[in-house]
């Protein structure tokens, strides 16, 4: 009875892990598509040193994910107690990293809200300066998801920064003009016009709802996958122990 059990056992840890290998490569696959995406997201990733961090950390999470999982896989096929050892402690460790980043982005979850990013656009934007990371990572945004602003081109109204530099001669960045197509490498519809702040030249539409709407779906999806890779985990860490208590 106690060796079909510790069999069972193998096979679940042998699964579980299964689910970990994928996941890791699932990442990998994301933040390998992040940096060569060809629609924008590599501009926007590239011109902030933040996001830029974020897609190295997300490599390398998915690559620990992936070598952990194939380690668990062959440590339970194997019965190796070093293996499984070793999985355990790194497993844990990828645990509680996550869960503490779970933790302080909900603590922090008041830095996303449309009147967050509305006060530092109208605080730091400064048009069409590239050197600015801050305004070059907007205006990749504005031209990549066709918006303007947080809420629209009003906003500009009020970015005391972006008024200053350009004397108030325009209502809006060029960033916010409509192009054919839609993209960096795109015609500008009417720079004059637009910059004027003529509506039928310029994007109407604000980022942060246009943003919300491309990836609503995509964040409950992410939420959903993070809780199931964070149970994987526990149930993969809670196997490998019984697992290693079992082997002789």
């Amino acid at each position: 009875m106690e060796g079909d059990c510790l069999s069972c056992m193998k096979y679940l840890m042998f699964v579980f892990n299964f689910f970990i290998f994928l996941g890791g490569a699932c990442l990998l696959a994301i933040g390998i598509w992040v940096m060569v995406d060809p629609t924008g997201f590599r501009e926007i990733v590239a011109a902030n040193p933040l996001l830029l961090t974020g897609t190295y950390i997300l490599l390398a999470m998915g690559g620990l994910l992936f070598l952990l999982g194939f380690l668990g896989c062959c440590g339970a096929v194997r019965e190796n107690k070093c293996l499984l050892l070793f999985f355990f402690l790194f497993i844990l460790i990828i645990f509680l990293a996550e869960l503490s980043a779970a933790i302080l982005a909900f603590i922090f979850r008041e830095n996303l809200t449309r009147e967050f990013f509305t006060k530092e656009l109208t605080k730091h934007y400064q048009g069409n300066n590239d050197t600015d990371v801050f305004s070059a990572t907007w205006n990749s945004v504005m031209i990549t998801f066709g918006c303007c602003g947080v809420n629209g081109p009003e906003d500009f109204k009020f970015a005391s920064v972006f008024r200053l530099l350009t004397l108030d001669s325009e209502e809006v960045p060029e960033a916010c003009c409509r192009r054919e197509p839609q993209s960096r490498d795109g015609v500008l519809l009417s720079r004059e016009e637009c910059l004027l702040g003529r509506s039928l030249f310029l994007n109407k539409q604000g980022c942060y709802t246009v943003i919300l709407n491309t990836f609503e779906t995509y964040v409950y999806l992410a939420g959903a996958l993070a809780i199931g890779v964070l149970a994987i985990e526990l149930f993969a860490m809670i196997f490998a122990m019984c697992l290693f208590r079992g082997i002789q």
